[in-house]
């Protein structure tokens, strides 16, 4: 069974569309389970922040690479890879069709063109992670920015872990990180390949609702819950937009209530980060020639059932 990506910019409706895809698919015979691509819902527990649907609103649909990880556990490109691409293969083995959905900009990558990952060596590893620990995330990222300007633009800046592993990688191999990506080709599986965009005025506005949203059901004590689950000890959980954000709200606080301010900044410094990160998967995506690419609109009934109809036709069309 061919699968079907659904990918594009944080807030653009990826998760929706997917669950009327599989339910379409299902009413037509052939059946279909959803497989996440967003590297934040792999984690227990990170449910409000990362937009995760509850369990109620997943319409009795599979949906894999969910809940995999605890917020100790360092997220991998290469597990993840490994790990989404058996769960492709079995659902296609049972007759369904994958469809994967995320916004994760390499993991997406990584998956659907098989990306080889460049060896690491433990002494220049160490030494980048000392370098790190010196001078601070930010003036590493500028490091990098200096080396490999293009690796930059797509690693977020407080992103420490992924910063020493772009740096390490280009020791190594003597060339731009990028250099060891995926070459864009055919699909693996012949996955179709769609993407949701908007227009920025209405995507800014879908993300201010969902920031707001995340702060009003409670993400701050789901923060405070997480913590007690080692949060802090989490190298890539913890830099998540908004679990960042709130973290240093608590900080401020001395881990009591956060005062009016303080949320507000964090609520804020949230949303602007969000928006930031949405620019630089638009970029990435919009460099993949083989994505067919949908407005989604406004989102009433009439842009729901169109995209529908749009998607499926892109993913039953020959390639």
């Amino acid at each position: 069974m061919r699968p079907l990506a659904i990918i594009g910019p944080t807030g653009a409706g990826k998760s929706q569309l997917a669950l009327d895809i599989v339910e379409r698919l299902s009413d037509d015979g052939p059946g279909a389970e959803i497989v996440n691509a967003d590297a934040m819902q792999l984690y227990r527990g990170m449910d409000i922040g990362t937009a995760k649907l509850p369990v109620t609103e997943r319409r009795g649909i599979p949906h894999h690479q969910l809940d995999v990880l605890s917020v100790t556990e360092t997220a991998t490109v290469a597990r993840y890879q490994q790990a989404a691409a058996a769960d492709i293969e079995a659902i296609a083995a049972r007759g369904a069709v994958p469809v994967v959905v995320g916004g994760s900009m390499l993991y997406v990558q990584s998956l659907l063109d098989d990306w080889s990952f460049p060896a690491t060596d433990p002494e220049v590893r160490a030494r980048w992670e000392q370098r790190l620990a010196e001078v601070g995330v930010g003036r590493l990222h500028a490091e990098l920015a200096r080396r490999d300007p293009d690796a930059a633009a797509v690693i977020l800046p407080t992103d420490g872990r992924r910063t020493v592993r772009a740096l390490e990688v280009v020791e190594l191999t003597g060339q731009p990180f990028a250099a060891s990506a995926p070459r864009i080709g055919t699909p693996r599986w012949g996955t179709a390949i769609v993407g949701l965009d908007c227009d920025t005025t209405i995507l800014d506005e879908r993300l201010a609702r969902r920031t707001d949203t995340m702060f009003d059901q409670g993400l701050v004590d789901e923060v405070r819950g997480l913590l007690r689950e080692g949060l802090r000890d989490g190298v890539t959980a913890s830099r998540a937009l908004g679990y960042a954000q709130v973290l240093a709200a608590l900080d401020a606080s001395g881990e009591t209530a956060p005062d009016a301010d303080q949320l507000r900044a964090a609520r804020e410094q949230t949303f602007v980060g969000t928006r930031r990160y949405v620019r630089r998967q638009r970029s990435w995506f919009r460099r993949d020639h083989r994505v067919r690419w949908l407005d989604v609109g406004a989102g009433g009934a009439p842009d729901r059932a169109r995209l529908i109809e749009e998607t499926l036709r892109a993913w039953r069309q020959v390639p």
